[in-house]
């Protein structure tokens, strides 16, 4: 009968007594060491319809997913979560939305949802004030469980009527849209998503 290793990894090796069995003993080794490697896989979809049945993913595992250029950790909870910041991604804007600088999108990173980037309206004016109006869409992937999350948000330095403005609220909700408030009163040609971060869960 096959006995484990002594760092208590439970990967199988044949002693004296076993059967010969060549294939049976390489087997045992080979998929034990491959479960408690780096696995890596074309892409999430891959690993889903590999890990299944007898090679199930159990917590502990981690992968490298190639499409996505990530790695991934499993949990107790039967989770997949990132270990490693994925590469920044393009949302989807409103309609009369466009990018402005740095490249808005978004990325994940252990867990936590990053976002990146400043857009205007796609014709050149201003924001609309005092009314929560629709500014992207968050993939599912992206988008936070449970409650809303609010955030204020940089915005152009304008001054009216004696009164300066300089910020906005920008709130994400659980179907990923991302919805901003200009205050009352105010304007702005664009406004920064820079530095929104947060959980997932």
């Amino acid at each position: 009968m096959p006995t484990t290793d002594g760092y208590g990894q439970k990967v199988p090796y044949p002693v004296l007594s076993d059967a010969p069995n060549f294939e049976l003993a390489f087997q045992g080794a080979v998929n034990a060491l491959a479960g408690q490697s780096v696995m890596r896989f074309a892409n999430a979809n891959e690993r889903s319809a590999t890990l299944i049945g007898a090679f199930k993913a159990v917590p502990g595992m981690i992968s490298y997913l190639i499409a996505e250029d990530r790695w991934d950790r499993y949990d107790g909870d039967g989770v997949w979560r990132p270990m490693s910041p994925g590469p920044w991604k393009p949302f989807t804007y409103a309609s009369g939305y466009v990018a402005n600088t740095g490249s808005p999108g978004y990325r994940i990173v252990n867990g936590e949802v990053h976002l990146r980037g400043t857009l205007k309206k796609s014709n050149d004016t201003d924001f609309a004030a005092d009314s929560e109006t629709l500014l992207g869409t968050l993939p599912t992937e992206a988008r936070p469980t449970g409650a809303s999350k609010f955030f204020i948000v940089a915005t152009a330095y304008e001054t009216i009527s004696g009164r300066t403005y300089l910020h906005g609220r920008i709130a994400v909700l659980p179907n990923g849209q991302m919805l901003y408030v200009i205050p009352a009163g105010g304007k702005t040609p664009w406004i920064s998503i820079d530095g929104i971060r947060f959980n997932l869960n």
